[in-house]
């Protein structure tokens, strides 16, 4: 059991700062969060930069691995299989993270028995975080709880802290920047017990440069929740389909069966196949999302036994 005094004495802790080209910013993390978190491991896993970053990680007494594979879901993925721990703290290394809210996170973790604690971004430096990127978050931060559940309120962070149980019982299926929104779909949908806490998020430093990709990256994300929602919501993903293919169908079909009435007579016999094709494709897309529904909750059942095999987190 953690002391009062000191609630991570006995818990294992190890920062993993997943790197690209962070040569300008990367002694800075690690003397920070070394200064947060007296003693505590801390990995930097390089992928592949082409300047300085594993030499000055290393000089600055972090433990420096490379990971080939380029993308930060790539990089998550062989931390998550090669470290074990009881708390894994994630931040990116390009010091725009807070370090002195790492014991803050941290103790949430302990102290509740968390399997993830969200750092949730907050700042008044338009240079930190722009508009446009700020609205993005929030759109897709809203897609993401309209349909697993509002339980966090910054879905892109890449600031958290993780449990033994939760990182390893997570998939890591993505590539890139993605990763995030499959780390708080992942905790949504096995219901596990999370929370958030407010960090200060400040800009990078000069001749520091950004890697995400503003709509390309977005459009990545949400193409990710898309598949997401399919994947763990079938029913809802092909009732949506349905629906389209229902109104579609009514609205082509409808003034041909009136004609029909009044008439006797089908002028527009491409209309009426076209409007029984879309009928047709309704219906399958339905009974296609209550099949996958149904294979769903057996791999939910599955996802959810093998989580609970784990050991809960250390907790005081």
């Amino acid at each position: 059991m953690p002391s009062e005094n000191d609630p991570f004495s006995s818990s294992r802790i190890v920062v993993l700062v997943p790197c690209y080209n962070e040569e300008v910013t990367i002694q800075k993390v690690i003397h920070d969060f070394r200064a947060a978190l007296p003693g505590v491991n801390i990995y930097v896993y390089d992928n592949n930069s082409t300047d300085d970053t594993k030499e000055i990680a290393k000089a600055a007494g972090a433990i420096v691995r490379t990971e080939r594979m380029k993308g930060k879901g790539h990089v998550i993925r062989r931390m998550f299989a090669d470290i074990d721990a009881d708390y894994y703290i994630l931040v990116d290394g390009d010091a725009t993270y807070e370090a002195a809210a790492a014991p803050i996170m941290l103790k949430a973790a302990i102290s509740e028995g968390l399997d993830m604690v969200n750092g949730a971004r907050v700042t008044d430096r338009e240079a930190a975080y722009r508009r446009g990127h700020v609205l993005g978050n929030k759109v897709l931060t809203g897609l993401v709880t309209f349909v697993f559940g509002r339980r966090l309120s910054d879905m892109l962070s890449g600031y958290r802290v993780f449990s033994r149980r939760f990182v390893k019982s997570f998939p890591a299926l993505s590539a890139g920047f993605e990763t995030e929104t499959e780390f708080t779909v992942h905790a949504l949908e096995l219901g596990m017990p999370i929370g958030e806490v407010a960090t200060t998020y400040i800009e990078r430093p000069p001749g520091s440069a950004s890697k995400l990709r503003t709509y390309s990256d977005g459009l990545l994300i949400l193409k990710t929740i898309i598949n997401l929602v399919k994947q763990e919501r079938p029913l809802m993903f092909f009732s949506a389909l349905a629906s389209l293919f229902t109104i579609m169908g009514l609205s082509l079909g409808l003034p041909v069966v009136l004609t029909y009435l009044h008439t006797g007579l089908v002028p527009r016999l491409p209309t009426a196949l076209l409007a029984t094709g879309s009928m047709i494709l309704a219906a399958l897309s339905l009974v296609c999302g209550l099949i996958l529904d149904s294979i769903t909750l057996g791999r939910r059942e599955q996802k959810r036994m093998h989580y609970l095999s784990l050991p809960a987190p250390p907790c005081s």
